[in-house]
């Protein structure tokens, strides 16, 4: 019997993972992340992909019924956190 633990989605995906959830070339998918278009954490010289960059993703796209400017989307991202910043984390 499978246990709750082992049907758990993964919190980070590996670019790869990612790519193939997007259907996209995982050389996209990497050259968006080293351009920051796309949000990532890097560990050393690894990336891995946040579940909810790619969840937020799919939302915005099935929501708009149109394309989603996922740079902009981390644009706005880097803006709050940048914001976060300088104001103490008040918003």
């Amino acid at each position: 019997m499978e246990t709750s633990a082992e049907n758990a989605r993964p919190t980070f995906y590996t670019v790869r993972e990612a790519a193939q959830i997007m259907r996209c070339n995982p050389s996209t998918l990497y050259r968006a992340i080293r351009e920051g278009a796309f949000p990532s954490v890097r560990v050393r010289t690894r990336y891995v992909v946040p579940a909810a960059a790619v969840d937020k993703l799919a939302n915005e796209a099935s929501t708009s019924g149109g394309c989603v400017d996922v740079a902009q989307m981390a644009a706005e991202h880097r803006t709050a956190q940048e914001i976060a910043r300088l104001t103490g984390g008040a918003r």
